[in-house]
């Protein structure tokens, strides 16, 4: 990224060799972030991130249908949810999905909802807190013939597990450059060219006239670089996250009073979600975090949020052990003596509660 911040600074869109230079390194990146997911550079529409995209993906669909339908699963990130509150409040109309207690999405739920008036769907490939895979293909399947387009947030799910465009039969498809180490503020909605989006911002032509304003390029560089990246090691690498997280769920299952949640379906390979029944989960995470160990609660976009994840309450998980949740999330620096740090330390918090000791810092 530092010479497209130092040197290369020309605007992709001017003509003269610096504007060239600039655009060049914009295609080559286009080409990197296509070549993860299995799309053609041309269907990669380059975004602030993935707020952005999911936003143009429901906005941009449904704004020239006024009246039209809405679906999308109950266990959405907020950047979906956000957006399908905002199109029923002006007069669209919205269904919501049902997940089973593993958190999964039934084909046969989706059938049931479809209607003439569908015309998008939006199911995310990986849950953000639970880490739980979607047979998104096979909603695929189950809207072929109608009206409807499917959109999935693979924000999650990209660079961890095998993503790809078109064997999905998704028509839009998220992503964001942080969640492969590339840059924050920087992420791509891939789409059908065949579909006509409406604009979320309005102003030059850029990104085939879907994203108003001169493009970051250096962010762009590095969300390609990373994309690359993880191309290259997706399949070493899921391999190492999931013996590690066999490991810890191994060392969980030892514990008194631990659920892990989703644990029956198949997951990502670097996440697990769990509660410690009776023990707060922000508290629990801020005694971790002065060991040493960062763990999230829910989504880190809800971070500060009281009330329990709706991820885990669209799943039947009772609401107090619902707030007890926190997120362990495993990366390329993580090793098998860093689970053994944090459930040697979880099980000494335990062990606290269980004699008495600090309970009221702890306990919510």
């Amino acid at each position: 990224m530092l010479p497209y911040l130092r040197d290369a600074y020309g605007n992709p869109s001017s003509a003269h060799r610096f504007g060239r230079i600039a655009r060049a390194a914009m295609d080559q990146a286009r080409e990197q972030v296509a070549a993860l997911v299995n799309a053609h550079p041309s269907q990669v529409v380059f975004t602030s991130g993935g707020t952005e995209a999911n936003n143009l993906a429901l906005k941009g669909s449904l704004s020239a249908e006024p009246g039209a339908a809405l679906i999308h699963s109950a266990v959405e990130h907020a950047s979906v949810l956000g957006p399908a509150a905002t199109l029923e409040r002006r007069g669209w109309s919205r269904r919501v999905l049902p997940v089973d207690a593993d958190g999964r999405v039934k084909a046969s739920e989706l059938g049931r909802l479809l209607d003439g008036d569908a015309r998008l769907v939006s199911v995310m490939l990986a849950n953000n807190e639970t880490g739980v895979l979607q047979d998104v293909a096979a909603l695929a399947e189950t809207l072929r013939g109608s009206a409807a387009v499917l959109h999935t947030d693979a924000v999650q799910a990209a660079g961890k597990v095998p993503v790809d465009f078109r064997a999905l039969g998704v028509r839009l498809m998220t992503l964001s450059a942080h969640k492969i180490y590339g840059p924050k503020g920087v992420g791509a909605l891939v789409m059908d060219k065949a579909l006509e989006l409406e604009p979320l911002l309005d102003g030059g032509g850029h990104e085939r006239g879907l994203r108003a304003g001169t493009e970051n390029v250096a962010g762009i560089v590095g969300f390609g670089a990373a994309a690359d990246l993880a191309r290259q090691d997706l399949e070493s690498e899921a391999s190492r996250l999931a013996e590690l997280r066999a490991h810890l769920e191994q060392r969980l299952a030892a514990l008194p009073a631990v659920t892990v949640f989703g644990a029956k379906a198949p997951r990502l390979p670097n996440t697990v979600q769990l509660a410690v029944a009776g023990i707060d989960g922000p508290a629990l995470l801020l005694r971790l975090d002065a060991q040493g160990l960062a763990v999230s609660s829910g989504s880190a976009c809800a971070t500060g949020a009281t009330e329990p994840s709706h991820v885990l309450l669209a799943m039947g998980v009772d609401p107090q052990l619902a707030r007890g949740a926190i997120r362990v999330s495993m990366g390329k620096e993580t090793r098998r003596e860093h689970i053994d740090t944090f459930c040697v330390e979880l099980e000494r918090l335990i062990e606290q509660l269980a004699a008495g000791h600090g309970a009221a810092a702890v306990w919510g």
